[in-house]
């Protein structure tokens, strides 16, 4: 069986913890997606997703 978690999901978890338990603002969660929005529109936005999709294969189990 596998269970499958979207990525998104995950981060907003985080985010959401963050928020709750480590008493981060609200809006500096909102400025720092913003900034990664902004961040994958530049020349680094393919290699941040090439970086994550490798990370995501690495913890998956499906890194040839």
């Amino acid at each position: 069986m596998t269970v499958s978690l979207p990525l998104v999901l995950v981060l907003g978890l985080i985010a959401w913890a963050a928020i709750k338990f480590l008493g981060v603002r609200v809006w500096i969660v909102v400025v720092v997606a913003l900034f990664g929005f902004l961040l994958s529109r530049t020349f680094l936005g393919p290699v941040i997703d090439s970086g994550t999709r490798s990370g995501v294969d690495v913890v998956n189990g499906t890194h040839d």
